[in-house]
Order: structure tokens, then C-alpha cells, then sequence
């Protein structure tokens, strides 16, 4: 019987700092609130800001530029923008094998530029001994693309009665922890589950979307009022942190249009997030089944702040479908698919590809600024929940040391008793970048070593209460958190010298791990075409993709 503390990861795909009830939401999440009073939440934890970025540093301890994912799963030719994960870094599951660890993943893979055949950046191939789930970064819940078991292609398992991505990936995670107990009890295992929800499309079934009717009719203006109350009184938040300005691109809740077609948006959305948390009741379950819930870490958390895109109505389907592979044109049953947020078109249903937009999102990230893409709170923000009840003396603890997820591969190891690797099959890996979580879990730490960021030329550094953040291509910003966590007085011109000192440790960051100027991004990209369609659009200023 193994002895070793068992690890679950559990990744979310765009969902905001505040969605959950156990961080002042509205959604219905009942299993991560479980875990939330049961163990510790984190109020300061980061992501880097988008999918595959986000997963590519998750899995490996590194920057995603010193991975090969230094945008997305795009091939931009320099190194650190190949698009897959490179051999100068080593995954959680490879680093494991080591400690005797078999590794298992459910769900979205999404840093592998090859979507169709495998290869060494695909899951098996990284450590991973079963694989479910899909290469491609986003795709319709009911029927979809690249889904995969191992190597193989299963897309026509999608055809089955009742068939649902987000069921699917709990389920099939639930399998291999059955399967593993059965099978190897005698060794510890890594379970890693990334959902797709609530990333768009909205869909949702008709059961979970009714659970929500009515409770987003107060609007966006006062529920963002509303979820901030919520969070100080949890303790997450200081009650001297205002609430930021509603986005200045959106009216007020009692000027918007649409507002039946809106408030359906929210819905599907908070159904998306409900039914994960359906299927993580379930792997909780089976986890106290096989004896093995004490004995295991289990960490929940998000890839990226909500997502403001817009799925535009005059969308053209050959983008999706023929050269991105996000879409299918028809449904199962061979229903066209309507493509777009048109007012007239209420989503949740197959034949509906549909985003819930800016205001929402908005509300999503209460109470920051910005989103998914950008490095402002509100773009890198997550909940994070951890639950070891062998290994966390406190219960329903708010845990205020800041945390990134370079941080949690190195907790993991920390957890396991594991090395990282210099080495691995015959190549040099990149040093270790996060610090260990663990002391952290058993109590606050007065600070941690600096922490940075870039994407697509937003970037940051945080050094200590400081954090230098830019929206590329505006100036950079200055903020002092312990002060100002919703980043609404920027102090730069006050201090020119702590600018000029933490943009000077940032570049040399930059430079170390292999970031390359947005402006030769964006020239990148049009060579190679990838997005271009959407890269001019206003709203954006940035790749519309997954």
C-alpha cells in the first residue's frame, strides 16, 4: 500500500478570481467549497495570463517562454515561440517516475503544436501513463475536436447518447483512479484534470442552466458590489481595496440591451462552472471510496483571469473550423451550427457557439481590472484551493503569501520527496524557477523571492508589495498592493527610482528566459498568418484564439 501522498491537480479553463462561492460567487459549487473549508485558500495566488502559457509553466516549474510555449501552440520559429514543449524542460510526470509516481490526466493538453499525430510533446510522451482527453485548445463540449485516448483519435466516442466533454473528463478521471487502485496499489499516483469549463462555447444542459434563472437579474453593477462584501468578509480581501470602475467600454446594467439574452450568458456560464464541480464531487467521492482522501493533495485552480472575448457575429466559419480547429460546422445530428453572439440566438445548445462577453466578464474578476491576456490583476488573478488532510494542521485558513505557478511543480516535488532532474534523457533541463508552496500550507510567510510575467508585451514584476505592470503598448504602471490590490493609483511618476530598479531586474528576467518583443510578435504572426483575421480587430489588439 502506498505510502506517499497521492496529487490531484485540477486546472480550470477562464474562469475569474471571484466565480466561485467559496470566493464570493454566485455559482453553486458545493465540492470546492468542501475543500476550501477543509483546507487553505490562497488570496494571491497568479497565473500567467493565458491557456496554453499557463499550462505549459503549470507542468514544468518554468516560464512558458523557456518551454517552447512562449504565446501559443503556434510555430513563430524563435526559440521559446516553437509552439510545443521543448526538451529543456522536464513535466511533473516525467519528474515523478523517479519517486515512483504513475501519472494520469483527464482533460485539455493545449502545448502541443502538432493536433493530429503524436508526438514527443504529446501527453504520453511526457510522462503521462493514460491520457484522455484533447490536444486543441478549445471546441465544442458535445461533440469534440482532437479527442483522444493515449495516441488515438476517439472523436467517434463523441456520438454517444449523452456524451458531454466536462462529464467526460470527470468521469475518465474518476476511471483511472479506480483503475490505478486496482491495478498499482502499491504506488502513489499524480492525477491531473484540466476542464475546458467554462472556456466558450457556452454550453450547458437545460437542468444546470435552470438552477440559475433570476440569480444574476440584479445586473453586473451591483453584483460586482455585492461579490466584493463577500470576499472581505472571507478575509480574502481588505476592506480598504475599492471596488475597480465598471469597464468604460460597457453601460451600466439598467442602460444594457439584450438584457434576456444577457442574463442567459451568465447563466450558461455559471452551469458550465456548476458542472465541473458536479464531476469533482465525484472524484472527491471516489477518492473517499478507495481510502485515499486523507492521503492525497488536492489543488484547484484557474489558467487564466475570465475571458472578455467577444465571438463575433460575422465570424467566418472556415477560421474555426478548416484552420483552427476550435469548431465543428454541424452538430452531431447535422444542424447547422450558428456561430456568434447574436442577441436573436439564446445559448446552451449544440447548435450554438456563443461567449458571454466583457460586462460578464467583468464581474468575473470583481473586484480588478482587466483580463485573460493581460497582467493586471484581473489577467492573472486565480483562486486557489489546497486539501491535504495528513498534511495541513489548519482548516478553512486564508492563506495572503503571494504564490505563482512556477510555484506549484515545486511544491509537488517538495510534497513527494522528489529531485528535480538536471537531466533528463540526455538532455539539460532549465533550472527549477518556482519556490515550494509547503511552508506556505502551514503558515503565512512574511515574503517571497520576486515574481514576473510577459505575454504578448503585457508584462510585470512583483517585488514584494511592488508590482511594475504594462498593457502593452501603454507605459508602465507602478502599484503599491499592500495599498492598492485593485490597482487604481498608479505611483509611478512618485517613484522613479523603484521603476527604473524592478524594470531593470525585469529585463534582465527577459533576457534570461528568452522573451522577445511584442513588436516582433506581432510580425511573427502575420508572416505565418495565425489569426490574422481577428488580430486587427479593435476590440482585441491580440490573437482571437484559445
Amino acid at each position: 500500500m502506498a505510502t506517499q501522498p497521492n496529487i490531484v491537480l485540477i486546472l480550470n479553463d477562464d474562469m475569474g478570481y471571484s466565480d466561485l462561492g467559496c470566493y464570493g460567487g454566485e455559482v453553486q459549487t458545493p465540492n470546492l467549497d468542501r475543500l476550501a473549508q477543509g483546507g487553505i485558500r490562497f488570496s494571491q495566488f497568479y497565473n500567467t495570463a493565458r491557456c496554453s502559457p499557463s499550462r505549459a509553466s503549470l507542468l514544468t516549474g518554468l516560464h512558458p517562454h523557456q518551454t517552447g510555449i512562449g504565446v501559443l501552440t503556434y510555430n513563430m520559429g524563435p526559440e521559446g515561440y516553437a509552439g510545443n514543449l521543448n526538451r529543456r524542460c522536464v513535466t511533473i510526470a516525467e519528474a515523478l517516475k523517479s519517486s515512483g509516481y504513475r501519472s494520469y490526466l483527464s482533460g485539455k493538453w493545449h502545448v502541443a503544436g502538432n493536433l493530429t499525430q503524436p508526438t514527443d510533446s504529446w501527453p504520453m510522451q511526457r510522462g503521462f501513463d493514460e491520457f484522455y482527453g484533447t490536444i486543441i485548445g478549445a471546441g465544442s463540449f458535445y461533440d469534440p475536436n482532437t479527442l483522444t485516448r493515449g495516441n488515438e483519435n476517439i472523436e467517434h466516442e463523441a456520438r454517444a447518447p449523452g456524451f458531454f466533454y466536462t462529464d467526460a473528463i470527470s468521469d475518465n478521471a474518476v476511471d483511472m483512479i479506480r483503475r490505478h487502485r486496482k491495478q498499482h496499489a502499491d504506488k502513489p499516483f499524480f492525477q491531473y484534470v484540466a476542464y475546458t469549463a467554462p472556456h466558450w462555447p457556452l454550453h450547458a444542459h437545460d437542468e444546470d442552466i435552470a438552477r440559475y434563472k433570476g440569480r444574476f437579474d440584479k445586473g453586473w453593477d451591483r453584483l460586482r458590489e455585492e461579490r466584493l462584501a463577500r470576499l472581505v468578509q472571507a478575509g480574502i480581501l481588505k476592506k480598504d481595496w475599492p471596488l475597480s470602475d465598471r469597464d468604460p467600454t460597457q453601460p451600466a446594467w439598467l442602460d444594457a440591451k439584450h438584457k434576456e439574452w444577457l442574463l442567459r450568458c451568465m447563466e450558461v456560464y455559471a452551469a458550465q462552472i456548476d458542472r465541473m464541480d458536479q464531476g469533482i464531487g465525484r472524484i472527491l467521492k471516489t477518492l473517499e471510496d478507495e481510502g485515499q482522501l486523507d492521503n492525497t493533495l488536492v489543488i484547484f485552480l484557474a489558467d487564466n483571469g475570465a475571458c472578455a472575448e467577444d465571438i463575433p457575429d460575422d465570424l467566418t466559419v472556415d477560421e474555426l473550423v478548416n484552420r483552427l480547429m476550435i469548431a465543428k460546422e454541424h452538430t452531431r445530428a447535422g444542424e447547422p451550427v450558428q456561430f456568434g453572439n447574436d442577441p436573436s440566438v439564446m445559448p446552451g445548445p449544440e447548435n450554438t457557439y456563443q461567449s458571454y462577453g466583457r460586462a460578464w466578464a467583468n464581474l468575473s474578476n470583481s473586484p480588478f481590472r482587466l483580463y485573460k491576456h493581460w497582467i493586471h490583476e484581473g489577467g492573472i488573478s486565480t483562486p486557489l484551493i489546497a486539501h491535504w488532510p495528513n498534511g495541513i494542521r489548519e482548516r478553512n485558513a486564508v492563506r495572503h503569501t503571494p504564490g505563482y505557478l512556477p510555484d506549484i511543480m515545486a511544491t509537488i516535488l517538495d510534497v513527494t520527496g522528489t529531485k528535480y532532474p538536471e537531466q533528463w534523457q540526455g538532455n539539460k533541463v532549465e533550472p527549477l524557477e518556482g519556490h515550494s508552496l509547503l511552508p506556505v500550507l502551514q503558515k503565512e510567510l512574511p515574503q517571497r523571492p520576486p515574481m514576473f510575467w510577459e505575454h504578448e508585451g503585457n508584462a510585470a514584476v512583483r517585488i514584494g508589495n511592488w508590482k511594475l505592470v504594462r498593457k502593452y503598448p501603454d507605459p508602465w504602471e507602478l502599484y503599491d498592493l499592500e495599498q492598492d490590490r485593485t490597482e487604481l493609483n498608479d505611483v509611478a511618476a512618485q517613484h522613479p527610482d523603484r521603476v527604473k530598479d524592478m524594470l531593470a531586474q525585469y529585463q534582465a528576467w527577459a533576457a534570461r528566459c528568452g522573451v522577445i518583443p511584442r513588436e516582433r510578435i506581432d510580425q511573427l504572426l502575420r508572416e505565418q498568418n495565425v489569426g490574422t483575421a481577428f488580430w486587427e480587430r479593435e476590440d482585441f489588439k491580440a490573437p482571437y484564439l484559445p
